[in-house]
């Protein structure tokens, strides 16, 4: 009965163990195949229809006859609004996601739709584009951004889940090794009481191997455990803040723009906009220094646009806003996105490196695991095996 409880218990640990410590590794790639990219993809999409909100503010400011590279941008915030749209719709999983994506695509179609109005009416002089154009943003400032937001903060609170899963310690599967270490101590003390001989050489083995096994898995889950947090904290959390601070920095220049295409009391607009670039700016306290140094001077370019606006020249405050001035609010700001977009592919790199290493440090534990546990179940046996024989 010893024989056939330590060894059919050793190797039921084994498989337990194996099976927990393989979950840890389909957790991995789970991070790197599906949770990641579709958090990439959401994160893509929020700051792709921002871009497009502020491209299109800046194409009307122009009079209507905006320059090819004002279209251009305008053009790529799109197509990378819908490119990011579809990657996000194939991997979303649950319905309420799946809704939401499916209300911004609407919804893109209709902003697509009242900016070309308000372009057309732009072109003619009519006023009446500004009431398009102002209908348009506020259509994605109320509705499509909102949604995209949610379906972002979702995606990555579904990363930082999947990150915690691959470090944690397979707790089951260690009550088991801790049962079976039990289980092989009362087998020993039954045979010194019917033997008279104080140790089993088998049993002796197969304990040594679940300590070898325990220890496997302490030291691999260390070592996972401490690439997991270095993803989540100098991957995933400077994620979130660099993405936040790319999408607060798309709003404060939709609020600059928006400005001066209503052409009146700039107070709310003021207020919206030092909101914005002051909670980009808490954001970047570890942040890029091109980026912090580009919000600077952009906010210095900003005061003089309101200034001239203030004073009544209003075609000096609109060159200001969208001229080619290297020092102006056009040129700041495209140095602030393009830091920060930049500095978001490094952190994606960072994330996906540190959970790819944390997948490795387990990699031969499962199948180390079920080998180190069936030798234990087999020493039980061939230790257990002349006692027996003397009972035959």
């Amino acid at each position: 009965m010893i024989a056939i409880v330590v060894a059919a218990s050793c190797v039921l640990a084994g498989v337990v163990v194996g099976g927990q410590l393989d979950g840890r590794i389909t957790e991995s790639k789970s991070v790197l195949d599906r949770s990641e990219p579709f958090a990439y993809s959401a994160q893509k999409l929020y700051a792709a229809l921002s871009a497009a909100d502020a491209a299109a503010a800046t194409e009307y400011l122009s009079g209507g006859l905006e320059t090819a590279a004002m279209r251009a941008r305008y053009q790529q915030a799109l197509a990378d609004a819908a490119e990011a749209l579809t990657d996000a719709t194939l991997g979303a999983t649950d319905h309420d996601t799946r809704t939401a994506l499916a209300q911004i695509s609407a919804d893109l179609v209709a902003y697509t739709g009242q900016v070309e109005s308000a372009r057309a009416n732009n072109r003619q002089g009519f006023a009446v584009g500004a009431a398009y154009f102002r209908e348009a943003s506020s259509l994605m400032q109320t509705s499509m951004l909102p949604s995209a937001e949610r379906v972002y903060t979702g995606a990555l609170a579904a990363v930082d889940r999947d990150q915690i899963g691959v470090g944690s310690l397979p707790i089951a599967g260690l009550v088991l090794l801790v049962i079976v270490l039990v289980l092989i101590a009362a087998g020993s003390l039954i045979l010194i009481g019917r033997t008279n001989r104080q140790f089993n050489r088998g049993l002796i083995g197969a304990a040594i191997a679940v300590l070898l096994v325990i220890g496997w898995i302490a030291v691999a889950n260390v070592f996972a455990a401490s690439k997991v947090e270095q993803s989540r904290m100098e991957g995933t959390a400077r994620f979130e803040k660099l993405a936040n601070a790319r999408v607060l920095t798309q709003k404060a220049r939709t609020d600059e723009t928006l400005q001066l295409i209503s052409r009146g009391d700039v107070t709310a607009g003021e207020a919206s906009f030092n909101d914005h670039v002051g909670q980009v700016s808490a954001l970047l306290d570890q942040g890029p220094a091109a980026a912090a140094d580009g919000v600077l001077k952009w906010v210095a370019s900003h005061r003089d646009q309101v200034e001239l606006y203030r004073g009544g020249d209003y075609q000096a405050a609109v060159a200001q806003a969208i001229g080619s001035d290297p020092s102006g609010s056009a040129a700041q700001f495209a140095v602030v996105e393009t830091s920060l977009s930049d500095a978001i592919e490094r952190t994606r790199a960072t994330l996906r490196d540190d959970v790819s290493a944390a997948g490795a440090r387990l990699a031969w534990s499962p199948t180390g695991t079920l080998v180190l546990m069936v030798i234990a179940a087999a020493a039980a046996v061939v230790g257990l095996w002349p006692r027996l024989k003397e009972f035959l």
